[in-house]
């Protein structure tokens, strides 16, 4: 059976497209045409053109046909932590890296919103889609537990640093999504990426607390018979001359 499907590109000329994405089309298409609980992997494949055997060397399960996408993007994630400067912001760094997965979004605006039609539509692919935020948000924190391993809180910043930054970046992928793909992703996404790096960033609001001030002590010596009116008065007097 055939690996690919041949495509004509505007020259003319002929080139196969690779497996994957053959593979990830045909899944897609009938996901839409026929409910993604009525579509079967031999569905898939014979939609495809291809064996069995093709489709789970490719993909361990149909869910995973609908994200084909996300594993080549943590590898690039991956790739741009371990590229990063030492010297650079490191919450910038995860601000960018969360920008490749939107770059993922982008490059195929139809596409993204029928997958997240297609998901809000079916409970075993939200389930899978939280799956995959997941392991973006574990990439970005054991990042940032490196880079501020020597800080007290740097374990339980580098977990709600990263949580932030998927959370901000999902907000305003989510919304560009919902609005039909219409007008820039990478603005509704810069714009709360902004948020966190003006609170989590340096020089932002996230501050450590300031030592605590030791506070002012005040003695007294008082008879041991003088009523308790007097001793009172005397504490206040103190405290106010203090």
């Amino acid at each position: 059976m055939s690996e690919a499907r041949e495509v004509t590109g505007s020259t003319g000329s002929q080139k196969k497209a690779p497996m994957r994405e053959v593979l990830a089309e045909a899944a897609f298409q009938l996901f839409l045409e026929r409910g993604f609980e009525r579509t079967t992997v031999d569905d898939i494949v014979a939609r495809a053109g291809v064996g069995r055997r093709s489709f789970f060397r490719y993909f361990p399960s149909k869910e995973d046909a609908v994200f084909p996408d996300h594993e080549s993007c943590l590898a690039d994630m991956t790739a741009f932590l371990e590229a990063a400067s030492d010297e650079s912001d490191a919450v910038d760094v995860v601000c960018d890296a969360a920008c490749l997965v939107l770059r993922v979004y982008s490059t195929n605006p139809e596409f993204s919103v029928q997958r997240y039609k297609l998901t809000r539509e079916v409970p075993g692919l939200r389930t899978y889609e939280l799956s995959v935020v997941r392991r973006y948000e574990r990439m970005l924190a054991g990042y940032l537990r490196q880079r501020w391993a020597d800080a007290a809180d740097g374990a339980l910043r580098a977990e709600v640093v990263a949580a932030s930054v998927v959370a901000a970046h999902n907000n305003g992928l989510r919304s560009w999504l919902r609005s039909g793909g219409e007008g820039d992703a990478e603005d509704a996404v810069d714009r709360a990426l902004g948020l966190v790096r003006r609170t989590w960033g340096e020089g932002g609001a996230a501050v450590a607390a300031p030592e605590p001030q030791p506070e002012d002590v005040v003695v007294m010596v008082a008879t041991k018979g003088a009523p308790m009116w007097r001793v009172i008065q005397r504490v206040e007097s103190a405290l106010r001359d203090g």
